[in-house]
């Protein structure tokens, strides 16, 4: 589900708790929303798309990508504008420097890059190691790791929801930081194994490499805890793409509520 929709859903108390980007929760906040959303715990620590290639580029440099074409994501979200600060950082003007294809349909790009569009495609997993395995592209960078530490994605509430059912808040939390203790202490493999059921149809040795790149980017989040330098982070991606997206930033400790995420991990 689209994070907009996803903050929709849990504004219009169709559901309790509500999971994507923070970005969402810090639009609203300044939109004055009386019952705003507040963040409690994040599941992800970076973005998680890679650059993908026609051919493996072991010493790939994001210099080399001035004069080609990349598919990217889709415009105002999150994994284009990493995308974009990425390059940024690298000396790479999106639109002068690089052509920056961002008009083709989100599950689409992998199948555009396989009929040979564009020279590079910014592709989430299973997508890029499918890619990888059937020798029509090559993963040559971590949008992610180039870009830092990041809250990507965090679990939510609304303010009030929070006030009223704070032993529901911190049971969530405490599932979720037992979750992310699992993944700690298991291999990919079992790691793979324990999320097949929600892909199906996708080999095991895909979903290995999923978990194998996943954690060699350091993606999943060791502790719920939200830290305020990775939220400032992501503050300066988004301002960096668009400033009037966040005309001011909120007070960190408004829209985060870290007292469940530290208690989880005592």
């Amino acid at each position: 589900m689209v994070a907009d929709k996803t903050m929709q859903q849990v504004l219009s108390k169709s559901c309790d708790i509500g999971f994507c980007g923070p970005e969402q929760t810090i639009y609203i906040y300044n939109q004055k929303r009386k019952d705003y959303p507040v963040l409690f715990a994040q599941l992800t620590t970076t973005d998680g798309s890679f650059l993908v290639g026609r051919k493996a580029e072991k010493n790939f440099d994001w210099k080399s990508v001035k004069g080609k074409s990349i598919i990217g994501g889709r415009p105002g979200g999150v994994p284009e504008m990493a995308l974009e600060y990425v390059l940024q950082k690298n000396g790479i003007q999106p639109g002068k420097d690089v052509n920056l294809m961002t008009n083709i349909a989100y599950t689409a790009t992998g199948g555009a890059f396989k009929s040979k569009t564009g020279d590079y495609v910014a592709l989430f997993e299973p997508t890029a190691s499918m890619l990888e395995k059937d020798k029509t592209g090559y993963v040559v960078a971590s949008v992610g790791k180039s870009a830092g530490v990041l809250p990507y994605t965090c679990y939510f509430s609304t303010k009030s929801y929070m006030e009223k059912n704070p032993q529901t808040i911190q049971k969530f939390t405490d599932a979720i930081h037992q979750g992310q203790i699992w993944v700690q202490k298991h291999s990919d493999k079992e790691v793979a194994e324990a999320i097949k059921s929600f892909f199906p149809g996708t080999d095991e040795d895909i979903l290995i490499s999923v978990v194998k790149n996943y954690r060699a980017i350091n993606a999943y989040a060791t502790t719920p805890v939200i830290k305020q330098q990775d939220l400032n982070r992501l503050e300066d991606i988004i301002q960096n793409y668009k400033p009037s997206l966040i005309p001011s930033r909120p007070d960190f400790n408004k829209i985060v509520n870290n007292s469940f995420a530290e208690k989880a991990i005592k």
